[in-house]
């Protein structure tokens, strides 16, 4: 490492929904003093949603055409996943992805003569609210702490663009880099992608609005099953928004007067028909959590109560057929699912509970 640069490598976290002027501006920062900096980009695998418009593919490409091509081979993009209900394997992950990095950084690509000892690493971003608790996960690295220069909402940047106020030439250069704003406006905006992500902001705002006139803020109570048999998990396909063609958990809201337990048969029973008897379900629970993100869903506060339900292995799976909000029910083999495929946070429930 030449005097020039104070560390080897300094990492960057977040979302990068959109990459904006203030996320490059910290890259600029850190690639001022470090050799190479680490963007790492989480929620990788989500699927589309309106919190969560672009994939991975698109993100990297957003932060590479933000930056001269000289900068490239000092700027590293790699995918950080989601591991709701699980921070230590958050954190392992991370600590896994910087350790590989850095040691193939130092020892320029080819035998690992120097240790992670020997590596000056450091965490860089902006302590700015609760979206940043990472940055107090990982006493190894310096923390190099970034003031905000200009507020960024990029909850507004994405709402703004999705339902269409927003302009072009309202954002580029002040909030987003042109790049960004020329694949948002110019390429993602005619896209089949674009206009779901609009019927599903449209549907999201008309629910919020009836709620509106509650005296304090809503919360909402929900329950799901998981139901296994036979390295199988009963999911279905939503028919309609929000994650409209998404598989998910069968379940839905908790009836007024309804016990949790009771609301994860009825639901899954309404949705998949599955001829299970009753007694054979409730008497299948083999685990129950609350799950609790405050992101988990794009409607608001929403708290879920799960069942996993594990029936007994054999040779054919109970049919089952699709009903009220489920357009289709299907056994989908365990090895087979993706966290793209999969409605807000129920590919983490199903880890959570098989232990993934």
């Amino acid at each position: 490492m030449t005097d020039k640069y104070i560390y080897d490598i300094l990492v960057f976290v977040g979302r990068f929904q959109p990459f904006h002027v203030e996320h490059k501006r910290i890259v600029n920062i850190a690639l001022s003093k470090a050799k190479h900096v680490l963007v790492l980009v989480g929620s990788s695998g989500k699927a589309r949603s309106v919190r969560n418009p672009f994939t991975f593919g698109e993100r990297l490409n957003m932060i590479y055409d933000s930056f001269p091509e000289d900068i490239h081979g000092r700027l590293i993009i790699l995918p950080l996943y989601d591991k709701l209900y699980n921070d230590p394997a958050w954190i392992n992950q991370v600590q896994t992805v910087v350790k590989e990095t850095t040691l193939d950084i130092i020892n320029g690509g080819g035998f690992r003569t120097v240790g992670l000892s020997d590596a000056k690493v450091g965490l860089i971003g902006m302590a700015k609210d609760h979206t940043s608790y990472y940055l107090k996960m990982f006493p190894q690295f310096a923390s190099v702490d970034v003031p905000m220069t200009v507020p960024m909402h990029a909850t507004a940047l994405r709402e703004g663009f999705i339902d269409g106020h927003m302009k072009k030439h309202e954002v580029a250069v002040g909030q987003l880099p042109m790049n960004v704003a020329n694949f948002m406006y110019n390429e993602f905006a005619f896209s089949p992608e674009y206009q779901q992500l609009r019927r599903e902001l449209d549907h999201v705002r008309a629910y919020k609005k009836a709620w509106e006139a509650a005296p304090y803020p809503v919360k909402h109570m929900t329950v799901d099953a998981v139901v296994e048999q036979s390295g199988h998990i009963l999911l279905v396909k939503r028919r309609s928004e929000p994650g409209k063609g998404l598989w998910a958990l069968p379940g839905g809201h908790l009836e007024e007067f309804e016990k949790l337990a009771d609301g994860v048969i009825r639901e899954l029973k309404e949705e998949t028909g599955i001829k299970v008897p009753d007694a054979v379900l409730r008497g299948s629970v083999v685990d129950t959590n609350m799950f609790d993100d405050p992101y988990r869903s794009t409607l608001g506060r929403v708290i879920t109560f799960a069942q996993h339900i594990k029936l007994a292995d054999a040779t054919s799976l109970p049919k089952v057929k699709g009903a009220d909000d489920a357009e289709k029910a299907k056994w989908i083999p365990i090895g087979d699912l993706r966290e793209d495929m999969l409605f807000d946070d129920h590919f983490a429930i199903i880890n959570y509970f098989l232990g993934l």
